[in-house]
Formats: structure tokens, C-alpha cells, sequence
């Protein structure tokens, strides 16, 4: 084997390797000849989606099920999640937008974090029978604690008011992060505001590797993302401003809020207090639908 990578050599370099084992070749005959041999610069492509889990179809049906039953009889139905953590400063962010030829905007060099201003970390709710969202803008850390906080800051300042005669919530979330299906922290946050509001909480969670279909994210953060593209996210208000007034031409509103709090790392759930909590497992794959009742 060679350790020559010819595949991502330039055509110069190809020339260049060429003539050094004999051949007279420029790089413009190069460039002929791998495109006669139909060769072209390609990048690796995300196809390749690994083993999937037996019974993801099956929770797919599962999740539009019981979210038809929820919708059919008046209860609210939401998808949460926290969207990519966000510097904010004069930070490069992807994307273009119009400015005056030979004016873009100037911005940082390398990506350090600002100290004084820190990181934007979104969590949004995403009401599917409204077509609206809510995003609530964290400073701290992402923990299953800040996960129930963004959801009760939405059914306090709107969920309540659209869903008055709610009894019940139906949350559709991923299986990993803040609001992980195996995560002890998640379920006790849930449970006290179980409590508080005297809402019982229905939970599907997507299968492993499919939370590109979580619907907050091709009917939510893409828009914000599209929004706020080719944008420095200078300040917390810069970003709050951006994600208000994402809108589109199927009539999607978001709300956004900053929230200041400290959400510490590492909290632990006991056994004791997880056997506490009114949890009910579904019959059908109990680890990724469950109930939690008042108590």
C-alpha cells in the first residue's frame, strides 16, 4: 500500500507526483482526464444510518397514535428539545446575508468563549396543534432540571391559557440529553410539576437515533437556524430578537424568554425517591412511554 492519498491530492500535485515517476503531464491534462474518467470533488455523504432498532417503526405508530388521540379529544400535545448550544459574542455564524459589496460584517477570528457573555443554550416547546413555539433561552446548563423548567415557563405564561381545559399533556421527545429516556432526574422533574399543576404527563420518546424526526425539528429550529444564518449572535437580546421574530408562510409564531437561573450538574435521584413518584410504565415498551400522575 502507498502512502500516497491520491484520492485528495490536487490536480498540481498529482501532476507534480507524476513527474517525479516518469510522466510529463501538466495539471490541466489532470483535470481532463479524471473528468473523462467521470471523477469530480466529492464530500462523504451522511447516508449510512447504522443498525436499526426492531421496534422503530412500531414506536413511530405508537407516537402518531396516541398524540391523533390526545389532539381528537382537546389535550395539548408538544415536541421539546434543546436546540445546538449557542457562543455569543462577534462569533462567525453559518450562513449569508445582503450587505454593501466588499462590507461584511466583522467577527472574531477563532471561536474562544467570551467569558463576560457566555453561552446560549435554546430549549424549545413546540405546540403541534397551534403551529407555535416557545423557546427558552438557558445561560447555564443544560440538565434535565432546566429541560421541565423551560416546559413549566411554557404552559405558565401560554400552554394554560390555549389548553385552559386541559387535564392532560402529551410530551414527544428525544431519547438522549436533558430530557433522556433513562434519565431519573428527568422523571422527578416531571413529577413535580405533575404536582404543581395537576396535569398528568403522557412521555413518548423517539427510538435511538431518530431524533430528526422529533417534529421541532424541521417545523421549529430549522426556521430559527434559517433566521438568524450569516447573523453574529451578539447578545442574549440579539438572539431573543431573532428567534421572536422567526416566522413562516404557514403561520409559525415563537415566543422566546431568557432564563437566568442555575441549573447545577450532577444531580442524583435516589431509589427511594425515584419509587416514589406515581410512574406508569405503558405496556408497550414501558422505557420510552410512560405516565406520571399528580400525587
Amino acid at each position: 500500500m502507498s502512502p500516497l492519498r491520491w484520492t485528495c491530492k490536487s490536480t498540481r500535485r498529482l501532476a507534480a507526483e507524476l513527474s517525479d515517476q516518469g510522466f510529463e503531464v501538466s495539471h490541466e491534462t489532470v483535470a481532463q482526464l479524471l473528468k473523462q474518467k467521470g471523477y469530480s470533488l466529492q464530500a462523504n455523504r451522511k447516508t449510512i444510518e447504522g443498525a436499526q432498532h426492531p421496534d422503530r417503526d412500531a414506536q413511530f405508530r405508537h407516537i402518531n397514535t396516541i398524540a391523533k388521540d390526545f389532539l381528537n379529544r382537546g389535550q395539548p400535545v408538544i415536541s421539546v428539545d434543546t436546540k445546538k448550544k449557542e457562543l455569543v459574542g462577534d462569533f462567525k455564524n453559518a450562513g449569508r446575508e445582503w450587505h454593501t459589496k466588499g462590507e461584511p460584517v466583522p467577527v472574531r477570528v477563532h471561536d474562544f468563549i467570551d467569558p463576560k457573555r457566555g453561552k446560549a443554550i435554546p430549549y424549545g416547546v413546540y405546540d403541534i396543534e397551534n403551529n407555535a413555539g416557545f423557546v427558552n433561552l438557558g445561560i447555564d446548563h443544560d440538565t434535565p432540571d432546566f429541560a421541565v423548567a423551560s416546559i413549566r415557563a411554557w404552559w405558565k405564561h401560554i400552554g394554560s391559557k390555549r389548553h385552559p381545559a386541559a387535564t392532560e399533556l402529551l410530551i414527544t421527545a428525544d431519547g438522549g440529553g436533558s430530557n433522556g429516556s433513562r434519565c431519573r432526574a428527568w422523571k422527578a422533574a416531571l413529577q413535580t410539576f405533575a404536582d404543581d399543576t395537576g396535569l398528568i404527563l403522557n412521555v413518548c420518546h423517539y427510538p435511538p437515533g431518530t431524533s430528526k424526526w422529533n417534529k421541532i425539528e424541521h417545523r421549529m429550529f430549522c426556521h430559527i437556524t434559517k433566521n438568524w444564518r450569516g447573523r453574529p449572535l451578539e447578545t442574549h437580546e440579539v438572539i431573543l430578537n431573532l428567534i421572536s421574530n422567526t416566522t413562516t408562510a404557514t403561520g409559525l409564531t415563537i415566543n422566546a424568554r431568557l432564563d437566568t437561573k442555575s441549573y447545577p450538574l450532577g444531580v442524583k435521584i435516589s431509589k427511594a425517591a425515584f419509587a416514589a413518584l406515581n410512574l406508569k410504565l405503558d405496556r408497550f415498551h414501558g422505557d420510552w412511554n410512560y405516565a406520571i400522575s399528580p400525587r
